[in-house]
């Protein structure tokens, strides 16, 4: 069994770490007036870059020999892209995304 105050002191620690790293920047950048180019660079980048890395991430282990040929995957990706192209909602997209791969795999491709 864990110890109740290893667990908090995890906790604690934790937090205290993501505290930091939120606060990191407006600290680093106090002084200045305006935003350093390389911050506003990784700004616009790096959103595109996670979600490239989270569908790779998603569809790594995906085998298209067995039954179901990896259907339930590419059958939400393609829900995912279009609620994305047609609402421009990311939340919309990821949610209904998740509901339609996890509606698939316990009740369609059993």
């Amino acid at each position: 069994m864990i110890n109740p105050i290893h667990a908090i002191l995890t906790v604690a620690v934790s937090a205290a770490v993501t505290i930091l790293l939120r606060f990191l920047p407006f600290l680093v950048f106090r002084g200045h007036r305006k935003t350093p180019a390389v911050v506003s660079y990784f700004g616009k980048v790096l959103p595109y870059a996670t979600m490239a890395m989270l569908v790779v991430f998603c569809l790594k282990d995906l085998n298209l020999l067995p039954f179901p040929h990896g259907l339930p995957e590419l059958i939400s990706c393609g829900v995912v892209v279009l609620l994305h192209a047609w609402r421009h909602n990311t939340l919309l997209s990821m949610i209904l995304g998740t509901a339609c791969y996890m509606i698939l795999i316990q009740s369609v491709f059993v």
